[in-house]
């Protein structure tokens, strides 16, 4: 709790100050684009993020610091990665950088993740059998849990690393909405973990997201609408780098996240797709996103954040407390479902 509150306060007085320092720079989104905010609000919120958790992380460090020589390796990767594509994000934010360029960035998030061998190699098997696991080439089956080829867990752990930095980037559209959902995920991500870490000794381990928890929270209050800042590319960039590889560092669960992050992660799938079938960069963001319809479509900019975080929490406690892996695929399905039929819904409606 030391480390929430410490974080928390640090996000109280270093958002004011990132405020001061965007209009300072000049790092302010003007009216127009994909948002419809009005007057030049400053987009370095994300700095003020990582300043707070850091002041947490600093504080892990000196109460009780990783015993484990691979989990001290695992979290001096988790603050190098976070450093790179906070600095990559704060190109993107004074210099509006090409796709390219922002992957580049993220890739070489992703790459110092993997050296500091944070990557998805094996998880538990959510079916009944474990015949499919064994039919398939790149799976090895010890007990219940499911190994996978290193080659392939590099390459997955990859697409999960810039899948989730995308996700939440587009997520990132009305105020308050990636800020409450990653403040959201960050506390099961925590809880889930201490509950393991129970089992593990993993003690220091919980403590990371707690620390971005408590640093979101401080955030939030100036970020939720009206939004007085914005994440930018920085917060966004952050926020995707640390859902992604908060999820992968023992005892978390990718679980956790592909539940309590499931309607950004859907509604990012979907549109990607539906963007290379009409000939568009997959990675340009646009007003097709289900916030920003929902949006266009006359609700509140609140009660849609609200909805999210409702949804959000809601999954968050069924991957939290349901005991049966198999539930939580069919609940994973059931609501993939429900967000493809309204997205359909949507899209025929124009």
């Amino acid at each position: 709790m030391v480390v929430a509150l410490a974080s928390f306060a640090a996000a109280l007085v270093a958002t004011p100050l990132a405020r001061r320092l965007s209009f300072r720079l000049g790092l302010v989104a003007e009216p127009g684009g994909r948002r419809r905010h009005t007057g030049r609000i400053p987009k370095l919120g994300g700095l003020a993020i990582f300043a707070a958790w850091l002041v947490g992380v600093a504080l892990i460090y000196w109460l009780l610091p990783p015993a484990d020589a691979n989990d001290a390796l695992r979290l001096r990767g988790l603050v190098l990665g976070s450093l790179i594509v906070v600095v990559g994000g704060l190109l993107d934010d004074r210099y509006d950088l090409p796709p390219l360029a922002q992957f580049l960035i993220q890739l070489a998030g992703a790459l110092v993740a993997i050296l500091h061998i944070i990557f998805i190699e094996l998880f538990t098997n959510p079916l009944p059998t474990t015949a499919l696991w064994e039919a398939l080439p790149f799976f090895r089956v010890d007990g219940n849990w499911v190994w996978i080829w290193r080659p392939m867990a590099l390459l997955f752990t990859t697409f999960w690393i810039l899948g989730m930095i995308n996700a939440i980037n587009f997520l990132d559209g009305l105020d308050g909405l990636a800020a409450g959902v990653c403040l959201i995920a960050a506390a099961f991500f925590a809880y889930h973990s201490y509950r393991l870490g129970l089992q593990t000794g993993q003690a220091s381990m919980p403590l990371f997201p707690l620390a971005l928890a408590g640093a979101l929270l401080g955030f939030l209050p100036f970020n939720f609408s009206p939004a007085r800042i914005f994440l930018g590319s920085t917060g966004a960039y952050l926020l995707g780098y640390q859902m992604a590889t908060l999820s992968i560092l023992a005892p978390a669960k990718l679980s956790t996240a592909l539940l309590v992050m499931a309607v950004p992660i859907i509604d990012v799938a979907w549109q990607i797709v539906a963007r290379i079938r009409r000939g568009q960069h997959p990675m340009r963001g646009d007003r097709g996103h289900l916030h920003f319809r929902l949006s266009d479509r006359g609700l509140p900019t609140r009660r849609i954040v609200l909805g999210y975080y409702g949804v959000a929490i809601l999954f968050g406690l069924v991957a939290v407390l349901a005991a049966s892996p198999i539930l939580k695929v069919a609940i994973l399905i059931g609501l993939s479902a429900a967000v493809f039929a309204l997205l359909l819904r949507l899209n025929s409606e124009g």
